[in-house]
């Protein structure tokens, strides 16, 4: 590539400050929905008290959503590159995850039906919608800052998850209150509520980046006729050999991470005899840790390169699992926990930074559908499995440690990752109009 063409693709990447901080409230914004429904309330009340302590039932919903949204984050990946569209599909895919998990508050005791489909479309919208919110990470920073910014990206979210757990403390009543069940239904509402009021500055500040107008319907041709090349490309010809790698290595540790996050509060209750608001502050530590360790390891990624930071974090999850095989105090829990919310917040953002360092441009949302769906949801389905029959053959002690092999694997297979050398661009407002080279 000439200088010229280094210029202009520099100049069309980049954006202005106030813009990465627009794209930034995206996570701080949609973080409300992942804590609330999917870690610390809804599941929760779904089981016990819709389900009358089904946990069946929740394990199914989350494993038909996952599975849905990996199935359809590739081909509408792909759609996005072809079209002048992100910016839309995400608003559609947010509106959908907004006005589902809103409705949860008419959800009550007996309603299994309902409360299984309106969260598996609100949690396919979450889900889908990410693939779109983490194609933007190229083309609004340099390749030198990817780090830095997707760090800042998982700040806001964790400080978005932090503000929500406050609030919605705030407004729980005791656990005795007669009306508690309807201030646990109104948690989703604000969820809701903080997910579409913060994600405006996303749509209504970042550019959309060049691109067609045409019928959706040819671009979902399109779409999933390229996402069928591009499997091809990456898993059968092997044209992309770091990336496949790379894809797979973070499928399996990815793997460990959703585990964790998913049975932690399952852990907590169990293992340590802990109630709700126990556990909401419990969430809250792990969301503060989160911050500071996306905002650190951001910066040295930037400094080292994502992979040797995916190593260090791999390494301190194995560690992590290991230590909560003894851990017998609450005090004890919080100290693994503060590591753990540091692990999480890193490995998730370098490895965004890594891919987004990968991924050739002209295939920034389409690679992102394999990266966030293929690799990233699919990957939900195997680890929860694996937890749940070791823990009732077993118990959740062994069961933790078995994750660690996840974490472990992942780590083997990163190593054979090629990591491409960062150019030293700088900062600058980016022209979204001007066309490709």
């Amino acid at each position: 590539m000439n200088s010229e063409q280094a210029s202009s693709d520099t100049s069309e990447r980049l954006a202005t400050r106030g813009q990465i901080v627009s794209w930034t409230f995206f996570d701080f914004a949609n973080t409300a929905y992942s804590v609330i429904v999917v870690t610390v309330i809804y599941n929760r009340y779904f089981t016990n008290h819709v389900a009358s302590g089904q946990r069946w039932l929740w394990g199914l919903a989350v494993s038909i959503s996952m599975i849905c949204a990996a199935a359809l984050s590739p081909p509408l990946g792909a759609i996005a590159d072809f079209s002048r569209g992100r910016k839309r599909f995400l608003l559609y895919f947010t509106l959908a995850s907004v006005i589902c998990t809103a409705l949860l508050f008419l959800v009550k005791e007996g309603m299994v039906f309902w409360g299984l489909l309106l969260f598996i479309v609100a949690n396919i919208g979450f889900e889908g919608g990410l693939v779109f919110y983490d194609a933007f990470l190229p083309r609004i920073t340099s390749r030198k800052t990817y780090g830095r910014v997707s760090g800042y990206g998982f700040a806001m979210g964790y400080l978005g998850a932090l503000a929500v757990l406050v609030i919605v403390d705030f407004i729980l009543p005791a656990s005795t209150d007669p009306d508690y069940f309807f201030y646990v239904r109104l948690s989703f509402v604000v969820a809701a509520a903080f997910f579409m009021i913060f994600s405006l500055p996303m749509f209504l500040a970042v550019p959309e980046p060049e691109g067609t107008v045409a019928p959706i319907s040819s671009f979902i041709r399109s779409g999933i006729n390229q996402s069928k090349k591009t499997f091809q490309a990456l898993f059968v010809r092997k044209e992309y050999p770091s990336i496949a790698r790379f894809l797979i290595a973070f499928f399996i540790y990815n793997d460990g991470i959703l585990t964790v996050i998913v049975f932690a509060g399952i852990f907590a209750e169990t293992i340590l005899n802990m109630n709700d608001r126990d556990i909401i502050v419990f969430f809250a530590t792990v969301q503060t840790s989160a911050i500071l360790g996306s905002i650190f390891f951001g910066i040295v990624t930037d400094k080292i390169g994502p992979k040797k930071t995916i190593t260090i974090t791999l390494v301190l999850w194995i560690l992590v699992c290991f230590a909560a095989f003894f851990i017998r105090s609450v005090t004890m829990f919080y100290f693994v926990a503060f590591a753990a919310g540091i692990a999480m917040a890193a490995s998730q953002s370098a490895s965004r930074s890594l891919m987004a360092l990968l991924t050739p441009r002209e295939h920034e949302a389409e690679f992102f559908g394999f990266y966030d769906g293929l690799c990233g949801k699919a990957s939900a389905v195997v680890g929860p499995l694996v937890y749940g029959i070791v823990s009732d053959l077993t118990n959740e002690r062994i069961a933790i440690l078995f994750i660690g092999v996840f974490f472990v694997v992942g780590l083997i297979i990163l190593q054979g990752v090629v990591e491409p050398r960062r150019r030293p661009e700088t900062l600058m407002t980016v022209n979204f109009q001007k066309g490709t080279e």
